[in-house]
């Protein structure tokens, strides 16, 4: 499309990554100049500043009239009907019948599975509605009378449920109701009587924490869920202490940071699966993320920067298979920041950028915050590293990739 743009006006030029950033919305139309209004009117057919305009996308789904019956989708559009039909006869399943059924319960692990196993792989977007609706669904369910069985499977899959709406609450730069949201999630921890979900639970707070640049607080919660996770063998008992790890490291206290990286290399050959781990995805720890962490504690101790390559290298070759289901974009692309750290601390200013293109590539919908944090990181290492003159270019790709994280996208 660039190469057909330049064609249409000799004195209008555009890069094929300016004009993906136009397409993402991440430039105006101011500094347009009128060889390129004319050059991009001609290309799509419609003048610049309603070719950016926000796009409004036409209703697929079923809404509710203002008397309360169901607007259904325009004809041709039967997929969405059958869904939207599933979807009703679902819920109607979950809260109509006087009391839960097995079956019911069922469902519900289903659902929170699917919603585990999508959420490293999928945006932020896609699944946020379905979170939101399940954690409902289960909360309705709690309020009424339960039998004490029924209750503690409620109880577990509505804190899963919150640990991944606390999860989504941080990848949208909300601390405040990532925290909310995880506390409700040990409450009803506490009512499964569940040591490896509290583990799970408490290693989610120290993700949070230690995002938000508050690293003492996160060492505390990863303190806090080993006391749980060593009444157990599952694979939080890797996660705590390599949580630690980059929480001790980005306090300077390279000892400790080392000793739990060693600890959690350790933890893998006691191993063995729990309820948390079965449920997979976001809900089990696998070896690709025990590197990428142990990568991301090294990256901030200047005198470990041979291992911080070794360890992000083997990060990056272990997340470049996308159909393993290991596979989780923001992982990949922390793995990818903290190489480019690692190489920058090298002065080798060429192969970070390379290191990083992948991650610069990302759709806003897939930016979290993690992800926008760890590339302000790289920021911050170019120019500490007296880079900033050859490194310019990457400077700025990463400043325009900055502008629009996931947080500032329409709701």
């Amino acid at each position: 499309m660039a190469a057909d743009f330049e064609r249409l006006d000799e004195r209008a030029t555009i890069s094929a990554r300016h004009l993906a950033r136009l397409a993402r919305g991440e430039r105006g139309t101011a500094g347009a100049t009128p060889a390129t209004r004319r050059a991009l009117q001609a290309l799509f057919g419609v003048p610049l500043d309603e070719l950016l305009r926000p796009w409004v996308p036409t209703p697929t789904t079923t809404a509710l009239a203002t008397d309360g019956s169901l607007v259904l989708p325009s004809s041709g559009d039967e997929r969405n009907i059958i869904t939207m039909a599933a979807e009703r006869a679902r819920r109607f399943t979950l809260l109509a019948a006087e009391s839960t059924t097995p079956e019911s319960v069922d469902q519900l692990r289903e659902d929170v599975q699917r919603l585990a196993l999508a959420y490293p792989q999928r945006p932020l977007t896609e699944l946020l509605g379905d979170l939101a609706e399940t954690q409902d669904t289960l909360f309705a369910l709690l309020e009424r009378r339960q039998t004490p069985q029924q209750a503690r499977q409620l109880h577990f899959l509505a804190s899963v449920t919150s640990g991944l709406l606390a999860k989504a609450s941080h990848d949208l730069a909300d601390p405040h109701a990532a925290m909310l949201q995880a506390r409700t999630a040990i409450l009803c921890a506490d009512q499964a009587d569940h040591n490896g979900l509290r583990a799970w639970l408490r290693g989610l707070q120290s993700m949070v924490a230690y995002w938000a640049g508050r690293y003492a607080e996160a060492v505390r919660y990863a303190e806090m869920g080993t006391a749980f996770a060593n009444q157990g063998s599952g694979t939080t008992t890797v996660w705590l202490p390599v949580s630690l790890a980059r929480a001790y490291a980005a306090l300077g206290n390279g000892d400790k940071a080392l000793a739990a990286v060693r600890n959690a290399e350790d933890a893998w050959e006691s191993v063995r699966p729990d309820d948390m781990d079965e449920l997979g995805g976001i809900c089990t720890f696998t070896r690709p993320r025990t590197l990428y962490y142990a990568a991301d504690a090294l990256a901030w101790l200047p005198n470990e920067a041979d291992n911080a390559v070794s360890y992000s290298t083997r990060a990056v070759a272990a997340y470049s298979d996308t159909t393993d289901p290991a596979w989780a974009f923001g992982d990949e692309a922390g793995s990818r920041t903290d190489l480019a750290i690692a190489r920058i601390a090298s002065r080798q200013i060429e192969g970070a950028a390379e290191a990083l293109a992948p991650v610069l590539d990302l759709a806003p919908e897939q930016r979290i915050n993690g992800i926008i944090s760890s590339a302000q990181r790289v920021h911050q290492a170019v120019t500490r590293a007296g880079l900033a003159n050859d490194g310019r270019e990457l400077i700025e790709q990463i400043e325009d990739f900055t502008l629009t994280p996931l947080k500032a996208l329409p709701r």
